[in-house]
């Protein structure tokens, strides 16, 4: 089912997160890309698959390895001031609103 409105993910591209669930529990990776209708990120080095290409004019052809996108509540974000995994808050800064680690308290960039 696809989000409807404007939906406010907790976790952005570039966010340093670790997997909390499922077969890839506990590796640590860099969001290269969020999914927002699908409430999925693609992680790098987490939930890989193997892909078989044809060759074309441009590449060659073989088997390649693909990152699938995996479920945001499998992932949680790493305090960028502690290092271990973390709740995402949001709050005022002036007119601004930022994204915050709950566990340290630090804006998250």
């Amino acid at each position: 089912m696809a989000n409807k409105g404007n939906i406010k993910l907790k976790i952005k591209k570039g966010d340093k997160v670790k997997v909390i669930a499922g077969a890839y529990k506990g590796t640590e990776g860099e969001v290269l890309e969020v999914l927002i209708g699908k409430n999925r990120a693609v992680v790098e080095n987490v939930n890989i698959a193997k892909k078989h290409a044809k060759p074309t004019n441009e590449r060659a052809g073989g088997i390649r390895e693909i990152n699938n996108p995996i479920h945001i509540s499998n992932l949680m974000l790493i305090d960028p001031k502690s290092g271990v995994p973390t709740r995402v808050g949001r709050r005022l800064e002036g007119e601004k609103l930022v994204r915050y680690a709950k566990n340290s308290g630090e804006i998250i960039k």
